[in-house]
């Protein structure tokens, strides 16, 4: 490394490239090679230690907090130290994610990642409720939940700006698809979650909101309808009853859909991870984390929106009903997870970057390695095992 420039030699795996002897060089925050060492320019530094991997920044489209802090808590400093976190550990662009509040809460808390997004340290939000269904509201608070409420999105939106994302919504309420075709008008992705329709009502959600964010238009990257995390918090499929989970498995297997799996081992078996990946193929897939405050840190007693957490072993459930209440793991570790369950390792980096980039319009900047994209490096050891973390081409540690 000279002055602004690094140069870093490994393996590369991208949902581009498999390359075993690589370089990625990057200069004033912008790579500037990523190829083969053979064709490297410039003086090549030293062989890699043995087994060292170069992948891109990962993309979390779905992370309620970390470190101690909860997006949803309105804390700026809080909200802060948990994004800087998740860049060190890997994840060097995300969304943070709002859990069901009162509206005036999500209003306000809109407004405070707007200005965080504004210094660059997320790539925006995505809603989590009010608009879900009762029956499978999971880890939101029961008593906060909503029919779509033109005013209050309206309110919301206003709020949040252009810095709204993603909203999740339960598709068989009142005015839900029309809310979805609305989002989608706007290129906000709408997302099949927290829901409890039959297969005919999840199917025609996904296939409005997909219309309208084709009506949108989307110059980088292609944006679709998402489901959020596929299985958790809807009903199970069942062979006379198949629900929405069908439906959005045949929308991501013709690549109209994309698939949210936090594939942490806790929220799905390994073997259903290893499946939907068969069924559907990695770029329709968005690995995500559904991280909590809890994440980075020990067990114990923590908070989701406005519900008590408890932490132990690792498994965050609510205190009142013991339902699963977000995750402890970072993309990398669900990435580790992905291979653990049989998934190819480019595979999962694929849905853990290109993928997630690509839905937020992202994809000429993060997700993958090429000349001219943000520097954003994640350095593997053995086992993949991280060694380091290069966001914006600079080196990045947890915050204190």
């Amino acid at each position: 490394m000279m002055g602004d420039d690094i140069v870093l030699r490994g393996r590369i795996v991208t949902a581009s490239l498999d390359i075993a002897d690589g370089v990625v060089a990057a200069d004033g925050g912008l790579v500037t090679f990523a190829g083969p060492a053979q064709d490297f320019p410039g003086e090549l530094p030293p062989d890699a230690p043995a087994g060292q991997v170069l992948v891109p920044g990962l993309v979390d489209i779905h992370c309620h907090g970390a470190y101690g802090s909860d997006f949803s808590e309105g804390d700026p400093d809080g909200a802060e130290r948990a994004a800087r976190y998740l860049h060190s550990r890997g994840t060097t662009t995300l969304l943070a994610s709002l859990v069901t509040g009162e509206p005036e809460d999500l209003v306000r808390n809109l407004g405070m990642l707007r200005e965080l997004a504004g210094h660059g340290l997320i790539a925006g939000s995505h809603l989590e409720g009010p608009f879900l269904s009762g029956q499978q509201c999971g880890a939101h608070d029961p008593g906060l939940l909503l029919e779509p409420d033109p005013v209050l999105v309206d309110r919301m939106l206003a709020a949040a700006g252009p810095t709204l994302a993603s909203m999740t919504l339960a598709a068989e309420l009142p005015g839900a698809a029309e809310l979805a075709g609305r989002l989608g008008a706007r290129g906000i992705i709408p997302s099949l979650g927290h829901t409890a329709a039959d297969h005919a009502t999840a199917e025609g959600f996904l296939a409005c909101a997909a219309a309208a964010l084709d009506s949108a238009g989307n110059p980088i990257g292609r944006k679709r309808p998402t489901v959020t995390h596929l299985f958790n918090a809807m009903p199970p499929l069942h062979h006379r009853s198949p629900g929405p989970i069908s439906a959005s498995l045949s929308a991501a297997r013709a690549g109209k859909a994309v698939v949210e799996l936090i594939a942490d081992g806790v929220h799905l078996a390994p073997e259903t991870v290893k499946l939907v990946f068969d069924l559907v193929g990695p770029r329709n897939i968005a690995l995500v984390t559904d991280s909590m405050a809890a994440t980075g840190l020990a067990d114990g007693q923590y908070r989701l929106g406005s519900l008590s957490v408890t932490v132990a072993g690792g498994v965050a459930r609510v205190d009142a009903t013991g339902a699963i209440a977000g995750g402890t793991s970072t993309l990398l570790d669900v990435v580790r997870s992905c291979v653990a369950a049989g998934v190819p390792f480019r595979d999962a980096v694929t849905s853990a970057s290109a993928v997630p980039a690509s839905l937020l319009g992202l994809s000429s900047h993060v997700g993958d390695l090429r000349a001219g994209m943000q520097a954003d490096v994640v350095v593997l050891g053995q086992d993949l095992n991280l060694t380091a973390v290069l966001r914006r081409g600079e080196w990045v540690s947890a915050p204190s």
